[in-house]
């Protein structure tokens, strides 16, 4: 990266000024993009090794997408839930068949189809389950990120994501990633369901033991406890499967999904399940005005589109596993373990990751540490073979230069 002009300087310093300081962004103010890359304002090229945490699955601007977007944009954007639009039935069947459920309850954001999760299994603990009211407990594991809501917090047991932000939801209860054993132990009569990504991403892509969650899978059955797979980013082809459970065989109770949903054009999510869980929502229940949005369900429709014909999934198996054959290559002693699965990928540093992110970033590469010595590299899923061999140049250049 060159050193910044005074316009990236001038508009890095306005949204300092005058936006809230919730993020520790990269210095690089992106312009345009289109596929696996990225412009800044002074026209310098970057690859996407981010793709806004699996929102852009599909690439960037994919042109099948925005055609979808400006067509429905020209007829009807917004008709909240108090009437029908013409949009949303055909997107809900396209969803449900392509993620083998019955029903969907389409939302926005992320951690808004992870509130529906939480209040289903709540509803269905009580209703079908018989935990006293009021008693309902979810399983929920350390290093989890499920978004920044108070419940989302409340669930998590990252102390950054939780100071000074109690009182905090009760009702969940705190186990070791991996550990199955501990799990068997939580496991409680008031318990109503579990709630794991099957690959943890902000926690640092960390991936479970073998067989982890068929046996996590195995004991919801044996103790009548719904299994909630967060897949908002591992899901729709991220991880080489069109989920994350599909590599361990095994289908969800409730199946939380986002970001690629929509392939970076809207905000999307949705809330799987059977017609006998899902029918526990009442009118009145649950809801959300721009939910099921006219714009927004062609944009999905178009996006599901894009990750089955162009398989997605398949390409990001290939990707994946050149780039961390690639890597694992390279022999650094500053490498301690590069794991992950697909095209998410966590390379373990013996020294801060941030500062590989800084070394990488000036030769064009834009990768994004989490957690403090783990550094994260998640390409759109279209990336080629002539893009990852730009990467794996300017990791070897860029690691060359840590000491």
């Amino acid at each position: 990266m060159q050193e910044l002009s005074q316009r990236a300087r001038d508009l890095i310093a306005a949204e300092e000024r005058f936006g809230a300081h919730n993020y520790h962004p990269l210095d690089l103010v992106v312009e345009r993009a289109l596929g696996v890359w990225l412009w800044d304002v002074d026209g310098n090229r970057y690859l996407d090794c981010i793709s806004a945490y699996s929102a852009v699955n599909q690439g960037h601007c994919h042109p099948r997408i925005a055609a979808a977007l400006m067509e429905q944009a020209q007829k009807v954007t917004l008709t909240s839930r108090a009437m029908r639009n013409a949009r949303m039935p055909g997107f809900l069947e396209k969803l449900t068949r392509l993620c083998g459920y019955d029903m969907a309850l389409p939302m926005n954001t992320g951690v808004e189809a992870v509130e529906t999760a939480f209040k289903l299994a709540r509803r269905w603990g009580y209703a079908i389950k018989g935990i006293p009211a009021g008693q309902a407990e979810i399983i929920v594991f350390s290093d989890n990120f499920h978004g920044r809501t108070l419940s989302a917090i409340s669930a998590s047991t990252t102390p950054e994501y939780r100071k000074d932000f109690g009182p905090f939801v009760p009702g969940f209860v705190h186990v070791p990633y991996g550990d199955a054993e501990a799990l068997e132990r939580a496991i409680a009569p008031n318990t109503c369901a579990i709630l794991i990504e099957p690959i943890q991403g902000e926690g640092g892509v960390n991936v479970p033991p073998d067989g982890y969650l068929k046996r996590a899978w195995a004991l919801c059955r044996e103790h009548q406890a719904l299994f909630i797979a967060d897949e908002i980013q591992t899901g729709f082809g991220r991880t080489g499967d069109l989920f994350a459970c599909d590599y361990d065989g095994i289908k969800a109770d409730v199946l939380v999904v986002g970001k690629a949903l929509a392939g970076g054009f809207y905000p999307v999510s949705a809330a799987l399940a059977n017609e006998p869980l899902m029918k526990l929502f009442r009118p009145g229940d649950h809801g959300s005005t721009f939910g099921g949005n006219p714009l927004g369900c062609a944009v999905a429709d178009a996006a599901l589109d894009v990750i089955v014909d162009e398989k997605l999934a398949s390409r990001a198996r290939y990707a994946g596993a050149k780039i961390m054959q690639g890597l694992r290559a390279l022999g650094s002693p500053l490498i301690e373990e590069v794991r992950g699965r697909g095209l998410l990928i966590g390379i373990q540093m013996s020294v801060p990751a941030r500062r590989l992110s800084d070394a990488l970033l000036e030769r064009g590469v834009a990768a994004k540490d989490t957690r403090e010595n783990v550094l994260r590299i998640a390409p759109p899923l279209v990336i080629d073979d002539e893009a990852i061999d730009f990467l794996l140049a300017a990791f070897r250049d860029a690691i060359g230069t840590l000491r």
